[in-house]
């Protein structure tokens, strides 16, 4: 596919600070490839970097060093107006003394659209976000999520190549965030605009985007679809930071294709990973949708491999029960279970946890130092 936004090797460092806000200390920098048309979500936990990024790449921040390439031109020193880009913030930043149409077709004023060709396309614009006929509305009247369409109805109306978000959902609540992801696909399906959008939620970056840069410390850890980030994560990071499974530390060695964790009276295995070597620093992750679980003493399930522990918490979700287990070795692991197979498992309860080895992913530990 057509790259429709490239970063490559951007370091940005603030004033006062040692450590870059973007880049490795080794003075490397942070690279991304966005394709044309794609959405593309840059997740991570508060301070990893993802909105500086996001303002680089819009043209609202300087880096040291690096490039940014929108649809193959070179815009790393042109101010934000001077960019193909359009940027929708978390506060919408919508004119509270102009009626929606005005705040709509604000940019084509500034680019001395006529009037008759700017309602023309503010009438579009507002039809793409589901706010047809709504032109003389005044901002008061908007609820949140109606000015969230409205922010992003002025940002597409300019047709910008790139639409940067900066975590505008957020202020939402549950129900309207999930109907505002579900539009921002329906969107991005629509035109042909590269999407930029930076969340710390994970379930919302699932849901709208086709690919996603996991940050942290200033670095792109991992990009990969939603689903191979859950199925695959290439870090303890990655694993701990989406929640995909307990994460088990120990000496892990890797021989014909099975890497083995020992940790104690506490052993594990899975199969390993071409990457994996032996020689890097390795920990195995149990996925919480991958276990089985049953009271001790009842019927088992048949499966390689298990522990024993007490139930210490159950919590209901709406769609299942997280139980919450203390293995012997003290490590708390959590198994998402069913209404009916939670079977009588209560807090206290005695129970046996079984899976597959071949569930058991391989990953990389970065988040803890060698002892």
């Amino acid at each position: 596919m057509t790259a429709g936004l490239v970063c490559t090797d951007i370091v940005k460092t603030y004033p006062g600070q040692q450590t870059p806000a973007l880049g490795e200390p080794d003075g490397s920098g942070v690279s991304a490839t966005m394709s044309k048309g794609e959405f593309f979500a840059l997740l991570g936990p508060s301070g990893c970097g993802k909105t500086t990024l996001l303002r680089i790449l819009g043209g609202f921040l300087e880096p040291e060093r690096g490039t940014v390439l929108i649809d193959g031109v070179n815009v790393t020193g042109a101010p934000p107006y001077r960019r193909p880009t359009n940027t929708v913030f978390q506060s919408y930043a919508l004119f509270p003394h102009m009626k929606l149409g005005a705040n709509v077709a604000f940019g084509l004023q500034m680019a001395g659209i006529r009037r008759g060709e700017r309602s023309r396309q503010v009438a579009q614009a507002l039809s793409l976000v589901g706010l047809a006929g709504w032109e003389d509305r005044r901002v008061s009247e908007l609820s949140g999520g109606q000015q969230q369409r409205a922010a992003l109805a002025r940002a597409l109306i300019n047709r910008p190549s790139v639409l940067l978000l900066d975590e505008p959902l957020g202020a939402l609540d549950l129900r309207l965030r999930r109907q505002m992801q579900e539009e921002l696909v329906t969107l991005k399906a629509e035109t042909s605009t590269t999407f930029v959008h930076v969340t710390h939620d994970q379930e919302e970056a699932c849901a709208v985007a086709d690919r996603i840069a996991v940050m942290n410390h200033g670095r792109i850890v991992q990009v990969d679809t939603p689903l191979a980030l859950y199925r695959a994560p290439r870090t303890s990071f990655v694993a701990e930071f989406l929640d995909v499974g307990t994460v088990f530390r120990g000496d892990v060695t890797c021989t014909a294709g099975v890497a083995r964790l020992q940790a104690g009276d506490l052993t594990m295995q899975a199969t390993a990973p071409e990457w994996a070597t032996g020689a890097e620093r390795l920990a195995l992750v149990l996925p919480h949708d991958r276990i089985s679980i049953t009271l001790t003493g009842t019927a088992r399930q048949t499966a390689a491999a298990g522990l024993s522990g007490t139930v210490e918490r159950v919590m209901f979700t709406g769609t299942g029960f997280n139980v919450f287990v203390r293995v012997s070795s003290g490590i708390e692991v959590r198994a998402v279970v069913t209404d009916g197979a939670l079977a009588g498992v209560a807090p206290g309860s005695a129970v046996e946890l079984r899976w597959s080895p071949e569930d058991v992913i391989v990953v990389e530990d970065d988040t803890t130092p060698r002892h």
